[in-house]
Parts: structure tokens; sequence; C-alpha cells
């Protein structure tokens, strides 16, 4: 007889499939490399998604040289401000942060995050940090969502955010440019490049066996159910295996989607924002960011951008894409 085979439902790349502990994702891998000493990320807010006409840029393509249609996100991202400088160490164990700089100037809103002390001397943490032996240095930013009229928050997101370069003394010099200052879009990335997104995907609650893995039905002669697992594994071990597909949380889990083209950035929310504003979001007012296809997470969620880290066999443009239709019709479906 020919031996049976039955693969496994579902794929456990993703496992475990729980709730994120943070509504603003963690980035714990970043790019080598680069001449010059600039911030490897920045973050925004997910307004919504439209679609576009530009002239396709891809030589071997059929479309070449042609307009296509395609979707894009928009992301609002109002300038983010740098509080602290972070001095990290490789050790056997990994990196450990053995010093910090934090600046003078911070927001009031910043208080609702963490406590700030008052009276801190800038100069004196700097000379501390001319004193350590260390092997990166990072720069911890936090948002300005009062700026954004279409978020119900004043409490800002902080993040830390490395400081890339391929001279040490570069990326010292350019951490103790910005402290204490603004920084842009602009000063992260530009049209036409690529970036990583990185988002809490939508939440979806508690889902059964079949939805959240994508099992078989039971036959029709089954009894009284048809959407349940129909073993829970062996007699021995005497325990249900995480491998064995089971109901339980679906969504607001946190996701990086690799190699996402830049296609534009403006200053002036009014030329994206389509008529009655995006659902569920409002009017974007600030500078925004065209990412091309989807983003995980919905309206309003925040998303963090990081400089790509498996940039292979991806099309590097002289030129920004040409954009030559945005869609602003409305999206309420009226």
């Amino acid at each position: 007889m020919p031996a049976t085979r039955r693969p496994r439902k579902g794929s456990m790349g993703y496992s475990p499939r729980k709730r994120a502990s943070s509504i603003t994702a963690r980035i714990q891998t970043w790019p080598e490399g680069g001449d010059d000493a600039k911030l490897q990320g920045f973050a925004g807010y997910k307004a919504g998604m439209t679609h576009a006409f530009i002239v396709d840029f891809r030589a071997k393509s059929t479309t070449a040289g042609q307009e296509v249609r395609i979707p894009v996100t928009v992301l609002e991202v109002p300038p983010m401000k740098v509080c602290a400088v972070r001095f990290y160490q490789e050790t056997a164990y990994g990196k450990k942060a053995i010093g910090e700089v934090w600046s003078k100037s911070i927001d009031k809103e910043l208080a609702r995050r963490l406590p700030i002390p008052k009276d801190y001397d800038e100069k004196a943490g700097w000379t501390e940090a001319e004193k350590l032996e260390y092997d990166d240095i990072r720069a911890l930013l936090y948002t300005q969502p009062v700026l954004v009229s279409g978020l119900p928050k004043k409490k800002p997101e902080l993040m830390e955010i490395r400081v890339g370069g391929s001279k040490m003394e570069d990326r010292l010099n350019y951490a103790k440019s910005v402290l204490g200052k603004s920084v842009t879009i602009k000063d992260f990335t530009k049209e036409g490049e690529m970036v990583d997104v990185s988002s809490i995907t939508k939440g979806r609650g508690w889902q059964g066996v079949t939805k959240r893995w994508g099992t078989k039905l039971l036959m029709h002669k089954n009894s009284k159910h048809r959407r349940l697992i129909g073993t829970l594994g062996t007699k021995r071990p005497n325990y249900v295996r995480h491998t064995v597909p089971q109901g339980g949380q679906r969504g607001f889990h946190q996701r990086t989607e690799l190699n996402k083209r830049v296609l534009k950035i403006g200053d002036n929310g009014e030329d994206i924002t389509p008529k009655g504003g995006f659902i569920n979001y409002g009017i974007v007012k600030n500078s925004y960011v065209l990412v091309h296809g989807s983003v995980p997470g919905s309206s309003k969620r925040i998303v963090r951008l990081r400089e790509p880290v498996r940039l292979t066999g991806v099309l590097k443009l002289a030129e920004p894409p040409q954009i030559t239709f945005i869609s602003l019709e409305s999206k309420q479906g009226v």
C-alpha cells in the first residue's frame, strides 16, 4: 500500500500567535554600512490607502514606460524630536547600554511617558560620555501626536533609532548636532528609496481553529461540530503539543514588511487628503509619505520605518518615480 502523507495545517512561522506587548513595534535589527552619518529609522501614523498612476520604471516589464495603476498607503509623518543619545558596548551577552546623554529642551508632553529630571547638566553628560568605550550609538526619539488632528491622544511614543555611518566619529558628531532638535522624514530617506515597514496588525480577537489556522472542515457525519480540530495529538506524550492548531488570538501581532518603495514625500497634507478625509482618520495636515502597497495595521496606528536590511535584487532608481495621478475621490463609499 502507498504511504499515507498528511501535512500539518497552517504555518508555524509566526508562532506563538499572541497579542503584541506594545502598540509600538520594536526593531531589534539595524543595517550596517552607509557612508554618511544619519538616522536609520523614522515613525509616522497610518492615514489610509488610495490609488495612483505611475510610469512603470521596470525596464523588462511588458508595461515599461507606460502608466500603471498601483495601490498606495498614506502615512502622516510629523517631525520627531531627539531627547537623548545612548551608547552601547558589545559584550558576550549582546549589546549593553553603558551611558546616555539627555537634552535639556524636552517637551512637557514627554512627561506623560516617563519622568523627566528637572535639573540636568547636558555638558557634564557629554563629558562623561567621552570617557566611555562604546561600539554603537543610538538616539531616543519621540513622536508629536499633538500635531496630528486625526489622533485623540497627547502621549507621545518613545523609540530607539540607530545612528548609522561608516565612521564612529561622524556618528558621534551627528548625534550631538541633532540632540534636542526636530528631525523630519527627509533626514531619514528620500523619494524612490526602499524602506522596511514594521507595525502591529489589526486585532481580530479570539477566533476558532478553522479561521485561525485554515484547517479543513470535518466531514458532515461528524457529531455536533465541524469547525474544530480532529485530534489533539497522540496518547503519549500525555499533553497537547504547541504544534497542534487550536483557537485563540488572531491579529494584533507585530509584523515587518521588507522593501517597500517610497513613492513621494510631501509637505502639504491637503495635496493627498481625499474628499471628506480618510475613513476613521480625517485630514492630513503635516508632512506625508506615499508608500507602494499596503502597510500592516489599522488607521491611526503608529508605523515604524527602517532602512532595508535585505536589499537584494531590488531595482535602484536614478530618479524618483514619476507619478501622473493620485486619486482624491471620497473613500466614504457614496
